[in-house]
């Protein structure tokens, strides 16, 4: 072993005695000389490792022997020769690590894999799940997918100037495409964060600002559970920043800022004079506090963009409050609760201009979601939620989706460290103006696999 540090210690030093030569003229050399002081760094930690535990070996051994004297068959395995081993396979490990990755930067792999399986009623219009009830359903339908399993891969950044860290993110999955052979992977969700202590600035592809919560459900994961019914939730490019303020050890807040891509195609219309996007600016005012086994968060936001539609343009106003409370251990309400108008632009039903007499007009809405979490063990958990949104009907044409509610309830049981199985039963209830109301139940049995 002293041998082959000999060597790579003179190999090191000749490289960077090399590339001192001609690191002014070859900035990729440079890079190279940089990676070598690491890997010489690191390489003298695990040295300097390897002999303390051989020194701690060493003097274990007298006491081997001293038990073998006394009659001992065999001498007990010290577990330092164990750590020994370990380091020596932590410094291929190393040597592996520097050959294989240019940047050194740690990856992980992770995600879900998601089987379910469903039974519609008659109003599903031949959706998996539908979010919005159709005027004219069809036939009971049932099935079975994977195509809501989602991979993703995180990466652990570099450090930055003042103590900062870059982190980022990327998960995808297979919910685009039909249900038949075209399924194809599908981006979700994206972030790349510089973070510090008190401040993050990101770079994200995630749902607004305004509604970061959302109810838990393993029925519902290629789109968020109760989109369109209260769950403003659309998946949109944007850019933030987020200031932590510390108030006391148990008490603080959090104030986030951002621009957000709006998606023009969720006021429902396709007039040729209609933007494809629009900025709209976010923001979001947290109040948390917290002891042992109790918590609150409540936060108010807005959004303000506007639409240009025919020559004019159409505001997109939105205020809204989300809540985490926490009374006991095992319990959890959860919800959001929005009142403005043009929501559909992140996230609420595809509606929010009408255009009446020829004439755009924003279409006013209220909404929202709640849900109450029971975990009754370790393994199960309880999750009861219902939301709704109700767009204001003098804005909107006949035929239109007056009110659109989902409600549910699931158990979600952990059968192992990383395997799950969830049986849930839901309702969606669809309200046209000037018509009906339809209904569809769903029913899923769904088994997640966490890796």
């Amino acid at each position: 072993m002293r041998k082959l540090s000999c060597v790579v210690s003179c190999l090191i030093t000749a490289a960077f005695a090399a590339g001192s030569l001609n690191a002014q003229q070859s900035p990729e050399l440079k890079a190279v000389i940089d990676r070598l002081d690491r890997l010489e760094a690191q390489n003298g930690e695990l040295m300097a490792e390897i002999r303390a535990l051989r020194q701690q070996l060493a003097a274990a051994q007298p006491s081997a022997e001293v038990a073998l004297q006394n009659g001992e068959t065999e001498a007990p395995s010290p577990p330092t020769a164990e750590r020994v081993e370990v380091a020596e396979r932590r410094i291929a490990d190393l040597d592996q690590s520097k050959i294989s990755s240019d940047h050194r930067l740690p990856v992980t792999l992770t995600g879900m894999l998601l089987f379910n399986t469903f039974l519609n009623g008659k109003g599903s219009g031949g959706a998996d799940n539908p979010v919005v009830v159709p005027p004219n359903g069809g036939q009971a339908s049932g099935g079975a997918t994977f195509r809501q399993s989602v991979i993703g891969l995180k990466v652990d950044g570099p450090g930055l100037v003042g103590g900062g860290k870059v982190t980022g993110a990327i998960y995808m999955d297979f919910f685009g495409g039909g249900t038949g052979l075209n399924q194809t992977v599908r981006l979700r969700v994206a972030t790349l964060d510089a973070t510090w202590k008190n401040t993050t600035l990101g770079l994200a592809f995630d749902k607004p600002i305004i509604a970061p919560r959302e109810p838990d459900s393993l029925a519902q994961v290629g789109v968020s559970p109760l989109t369109g019914a209260g769950n403003l939730w659309l998946w949109q490019p944007q850019v933030r920043v987020e200031q932590r303020i510390s108030l006391t050890e148990q008490a603080g807040l959090r104030a986030q800022f951002g621009l957000y891509q709006t998606a023009e195609g969720g006021t429902g219309l396709t007039s040729p004079d209609l933007a494809r996007a629009r900025p709209g600016y976010q923001g979001r005012f947290e109040f948390w506090a917290k002891s042992a086994s109790r918590r609150i968060e409540i936060a108010p936001s807005f959004h303000v963009s506007s639409t240009r539609v025919l020559g004019k343009s159409v505001p997109s106003r939105i205020f809204s409050i989300d809540w985490l409370i926490r009374p006991a251990a095992r319990v959890d309400f959860t919800g959001a609760f929005f009142y403005g108008e043009n929501t559909g632009v992140i996230g609420g039903l595809r509606q929010g201009v009408s255009l009446i007499n020829g004439q755009a007009r924003a279409v006013g809405a209220t909404g929202g979601w709640a849900q109450f979490t029971f975990r009754a063990t370790r393994r199960a958990t309880f999750n009861l939620y219902g939301g709704q949104e109700d767009d204001r009907n003098r804005d909107l044409n006949l035929g239109a989706v007056g009110k659109n509610q989902g409600y549910g309830a699931n158990i979600i049981y952990r059968l192992g460290s990383n395997i799950l199985a969830s049986f849930e039963s839901s309702q969606m209830r669809t309200t046209y103006v000037g018509s009906k109301t339809v209904i569809n139940p769903h029913y899923d049995l769904a088994f997640a696999y966490l890796f």
